[in-house]
């Protein structure tokens, strides 16, 4: 029998490793394009997304005007669609262990659902049973619940019958909003001891390396 019928993944910086190396360098070209005379080091966008949504953050701590941040999001998307992120070792294991023992696997991000399920394909050979990214309304996006709520109501789930396996405190904030538990994905923020902790003491759990979170939901 299943810990959790349904996994509730987060795409970047859970599964695949991105924010180095796609998520980053692309911010970097576009504030070299826009904001020229601002430089801008890992550590502040590293912070920026972990406290706002993408486009809040860039409105926030950059003054982006609705026109930029329409001319960042199409230059991501094309650029997404030929970058393709790695996965983290060992996270297929758990994505097929889920599916074939009849549970579910839903992906609540900030990326869209093209590149998503071209990773989960490419990577895993398997698609998400649901995906709720960027393609979604912005109020309905992570922060918000509504993706959670939308699950539950899809396939017929309690709260207790989810577990959100994420690196943000967005979803944090999300998940605490409609009571599902959350883990944190340690693995994905080793390099930032300090948000770290901020997430290990507010999320229901801690995962420090993709094994212990393997051995956690199946056993050994």
């Amino acid at each position: 029998m299943l810990k959790y019928p349904c996994l509730v993944l987060d795409h970047d910086d859970t599964v695949v490793q991105s924010e180095k190396t796609l998520g980053f360098p692309f911010f970097q070209k576009t504030m070299a394009q826009i904001r020229p005379h601002i430089p801008i080091t890992y550590e502040e966008y590293v912070r920026g997304c972990h406290e706002y949504p993408f486009a809040d953050m860039c409105r926030i701590k950059w003054g982006f005007t609705e026109e930029e941040l329409r001319m960042e999001h199409e230059g991501w998307k094309e650029y997404v669609r030929t970058h393709v992120p790695a996965p983290f070792p060992g996270v297929e294991r758990i994505i097929h262990r889920q599916k074939e023992a009849g549970g579910l696997v839903c992906v609540v991000s900030l990326s869209g659902e093209e590149n998503i399920c071209r990773d989960y394909m490419q990577h895993f050979g398997v698609l998400p049973d649901a995906v709720y990214g960027w393609d979604l309304p912005i109020h309905q996006q992570k922060p918000s619940p509504y993706p959670l709520l939308d699950i539950m109501e899809r396939f017929s789930l309690t709260p207790d019958q989810m577990l959100v396996v994420d690196d943000l405190k967005l979803a944090w904030k999300m998940s605490k909003a409609v009571d599902v538990p959350i883990a944190f994905a340690a693995w994905g923020k080793q390099d930032f001891p300090e948000l770290s902790e901020e997430m290990r003491t507010i999320c229901d759990l801690s995962f420090d390396s993709i094994d212990a979170l393997e051995k956690y939901l199946f056993g050994s």
